[in-house]
């Protein structure tokens, strides 16, 4: 009887002990890097589902428009009928593995709709199918939103 004593003694110990440790495997994340994020926009083509230019919705300017993330910092926005080539390339401004100094730069020349796309953007969230970017004016302190999806 006092080895089951024991042993039942024993089992809870373990079982406190089990509950109270934490694994760093279930929450580790990531660090979201340059390199992430590049490998990720130049896996398959894009479109952009949200651009809110200072309070107005501009997403149907954008419509049937898919976007490519080249490897070699070429951005290609093509409807079938018309494409317009720009630039894009992500920065890091921090040594620190946040997010919050990370840059997502894009550029176009023309048409006008594709130049208001022209800014460095900061990152709302990222994933390997949705980015969410922000901008906030300096100038008229307007907000701005970019939303991209993997097709």
């Amino acid at each position: 009887m006092k080895y089951l004593k024991n042993s039942f003694l024993l089992f809870l110990f373990g079982l406190v002990i089990l509950s109270s440790c934490s694994s760093d495997d279930d929450n580790s994340t990531t660090p979201v890097t340059p390199i992430l994020i590049e490998n990720n926009v130049e896996d398959g083509t894009w479109r952009i589902t949200k651009f809110i230019d200072s309070g107005d919705d501009e997403t149907n300017h954008f419509t049937g428009y898919n976007f490519t993330f080249n490897d070699t910092g070429v951005l290609n926005a093509s409807n079938g009928t018309n494409s317009y080539n720009g630039t894009w390339s992500v920065t890091d401004s921090s040594s620190s593995s946040s997010s919050d100094d990370l840059d997502f730069n894009i550029s176009f020349v023309a048409p006008p709709d594709f130049e208001e796309l022209s800014d460095d953007w900061d990152f709302i969230s990222q994933s390997s199918t949705k980015i969410e970017l922000i901008d906030v004016s300096g100038g008229n302190g307007g907000t701005d939103y970019l939303t991209f999806e993997k097709n």
